[in-house]
């Protein structure tokens, strides 16, 4: 078993605490189509950036705001498979909720939305509603850490897209990789410290002292220290 332990715990949403995928698929595909792209890229574009960056890139000449305010309503009534991803709610519960954020390139409504709907407490949230820069530059994680109170270094980032893992580490924290989303050579590229097949795979150790976080994972060969 592979031991960690931190301080705090910088989770992001999609595809880490909730199933958005056939959500944002949709909503995009839909997207995509009204303007000619591609829809299978422009979903793999779109996965773990703010919306409004994706929009700048895929559609230069665009009403920028007015797309992003359109997307955002898409992806907010689009909601009756969103889902908890295993072993959130689980987690979530057992870790006092100082020493936990979600870090999301969503919208605040849309993230507000979507954890309520998985069933998923809120705590401490940072959305791309709060931010001029997200991921992956540092602000995000910069953020969580700061609500928090606790050197990023003291962090683990807990991301399933390449763009919030080098988020994470440009930050100064650890990442954890989740395979739910992205293969593990494009995680470990973008520079996860670990990897794991969900937050299922995690078991809590209580006893740490300290207030400090530790968990272990299933050891894989392509965990690092």
């Amino acid at each position: 078993m592979t031991l960690i332990h931190c301080r705090a715990i910088l989770f992001d949403m999609d595809g880490v605490l909730v199933d958005s995928t056939p959500a944002v698929a949709r909503v995009w595909t839909l997207w995509a189509q009204k303007h000619g792209l591609d829809p299978e890229e422009t979903v793999r574009r779109a996965h773990g950036r703010p919306s409004l960056a994706s929009i700048r890139e895929l559609l230069p000449n665009g009403d920028h705001d007015a797309e992003n305010r359109e997307l955002e309503r898409m992806e907010i009534e689009d909601i009756s498979d969103v889902v908890a991803l295993p072993g959130a709610l689980q987690l979530l519960q057992a870790i006092p909720a100082t020493q936990w954020a979600v870090v999301t390139s969503a919208t605040r409504k849309l993230a507000e939305v979507r954890l309520r709907a998985s069933g998923l407490p809120i705590a401490h949230l940072v959305t791309a509603t709060d931010l001029e820069r997200g991921k992956p530059f540092p602000d995000p994680y910069l953020k969580g850490a700061e609500i928090l109170c606790v050197s990023p270094a003291d962090c683990v980032v807990v991301e399933d897209a390449p763009s919030g893992v080098r988020a994470g580490k440009a930050a100064g924290a650890r990442v954890l990789g989740l395979l739910t989303t992205a293969p593990a050579d494009e995680l470990l590229a973008a520079g996860a410290n670990w990897l794991a097949a969900d937050l299922a795979a995690a078991s809590l150790d209580p006893s740490f002292p300290n207030r400090k976080i530790a968990f272990t994972l299933p050891t894989r060969k392509q965990n690092v220290p």
